[in-house]
């Protein structure tokens, strides 16, 4: 790809675009064959301070509009990036390698977090409480943090930009969005949207950075109020550091390890699919994948044989062709680390059942491909299992019994997800009172609804995003006592 061929995008702040020519540039390459195809602006910390100061300026005016006039700007924004739904759809191909069809998901869930997000904007609720002396009155309302700042992972570079300002925007603050630097152009893009609307200026500002200055001043600043990240728990806990000085708040949504358990009484073929399905979903890039599989050994060479079979019908390819299953990783280096794991674990013991390497074909020489991997005789503190894999990877782990797999999933520090597949409705609450997480699939693969709420216990997050909970994060409370002798 020539020089000329590459697009250059800039960053967002209070309704401008940044000169480039005294800034470096992010280089953005695609992960199907590792060419730079765009540059993104590197913004500076003078710049991070820039956009601080514009999104404190622009919340005293947004939070002093009304919920409805909040509401028209974020469907005025949804509706715009509606129209263009095939073009971003594209640009996440490019810059994530998820498939064209799940890249169309993805677009059409960032619509779906911002109309919910603007439809919650006029139900925002508060509380009148009764006053314990004559002539008073006691209430609660719901008011803005101010400054937020929405921290965006690699796996959903879009649909973590809706989820994130739809409930802020909604509840009256601004938020200034930092993309993931592998994945910043779509960002960008979506700023163009927001250039081409009604919404005032600093309401919504973008900076990427490669800087740690600037990105540390982004969270460090008293002008942030509230910091919500989807990323991993090593970046949670740097986040809990960085905003101990300023008390600010967070909303954290971090990394996870869930089982996807399978009992004795199950239905070994609706598992089998549930079990592909959710494991190698955007190339495994999804905190709620299926990381390891607890199965009965009554059944787990049954198992394990139809789920090898299934596996194995995956088409990876081009994630734009037709009938493809499965594009490239986004990360070079988070690819090199699970193959590190896989192999490890087949040192120990474990029994490459398949995959586990590059793909066959001139095609996979460049790129960020691997192939989806199998594991069987796999032990419970083998490193596919100790480690999050966020990969094409599917450990397997026979257990004896619902009890152990419950045991074995709650001996961790992450708490975000967990499957279960049993037909005794007695195991279903036993799930519901016992597994340490903060969602559970019961005979149901991987799946959102927005009306729901995703949120991780333990080291997998605080706070959470969706519904009607979700929205409440944004929002703090503050008490009125009220004489009016």
């Amino acid at each position: 790809m020539n020089s000329t061929d590459i697009k250059h995008y800039s960053c967002y702040i209070n309704g401008e675009w940044l000169d480039d020519n005294a800034r470096d540039v992010i280089e953005v390459e695609n992960p199907a064959n590792n060419e730079v195809y765009a540059t993104v602006t590197a913004c500076t910390k003078d710049d991070v301070q820039y956009a601080l100061e514009s999104s404190e300026k622009a919340q005293i005016g947004w939070a002093l509009t009304p919920a409805n006039t909040r509401a028209q700007h974020i469907i005025e924004i949804a509706n715009k990036l509606k129209a263009e739904r095939e073009h971003f759809a594209k640009l996440l191909v490019m810059e994530q390698g998820k498939t064209y069809p799940e890249a169309l998901g993805e677009v059409d869930d960032t619509i779906t977090y911002m109309t919910y997000s603007a439809e919650a904007a006029r139900r925002i609720q508060g509380a009148i409480f009764p006053a314990e002396q004559p002539n008073k009155r006691l209430s609660i309302y719901k008011v803005p943090y101010g400054v937020t700042v929405g921290l965006c992972a690699f796996n959903y570079p879009l649909a973590l930009i809706g989820r994130k300002i739809g409930p802020a925007l909604a509840t009256g603050n601004t938020m200034i969005i930092k993309p993931h630097e592998l994945t910043p152009t779509t960002a960008s893009e979506f700023c163009r949207l927001v250039d081409e609307s009604s919404l005032p200026k600093g309401v919504i500002n973008m900076v990427s950075t490669k800087n740690a200055e600037a990105a540390s001043l982004l969270v460090e600043s008293p002008i942030t109020k509230l910091i919500s990240l989807t990323g991993s728990t090593r970046a949670g806990r740097a986040m809990y550091r960085a905003a101990a000085e300023n008390i600010t708040g967070l909303i954290l949504e971090l990394g996870g390890k869930a089982p996807f358990i399978v009992c004795e009484d199950a239905d070994i073929d609706k598992a089998v699919e549930a079990a592909v399905i959710s494991r190698y979903a955007n190339c495994g890039q999804v905190c709620i994948c299926n990381e390891m599989v607890f199965v009965d050994e009554k059944i787990a060479d049954e198992f394990t044989e139809k789920v090898v079979k299934r596996t194995q019908q995956i088409k990876v390819g081009d994630p734009f062709a037709q009938g493809v299953h499965m594009g490239p990783n986004v990360s070079k280096f988070g690819l090199d680390r699970v193959n590190n794991l896989v192999k490890e674990n087949v040192n120990k013991g474990a029994e490459l059942l398949l995959g586990g390497d590059i793909p066959d074909g001139e095609y996979f020489e460049k790129g960020n491909w691997y192939a989806p991997t199998i594991l069987g005789n796999v032990k419970g503190d083998d490193p596919t299992i100790s480690e999050e894999l966020f990969a094409p990877v599917m450990p397997i782990v026979k257990v004896n019994g619902f009890d152990e797999a419950v045991a074995l999933a709650n001996n961790r520090e992450e708490g975000l997800s967990a499957y279960l597949y049993t037909n005794d409705y007695r195991l279903h609450q036993r799930a519901i009172d016992s597994l340490e997480v903060g969602t559970i699939f019961i005979n149901q693969q991987i799946i959102g609804n927005i009306q729901g709420y995703h949120s991780g216990h333990k080291t997998s997050g605080t706070a959470g995003e969706d519904g009607v909970y979700g929205v409440d994060h944004y929002l703090q409370k503050r008490t009125i006592y009220l004489n009016y002798e």
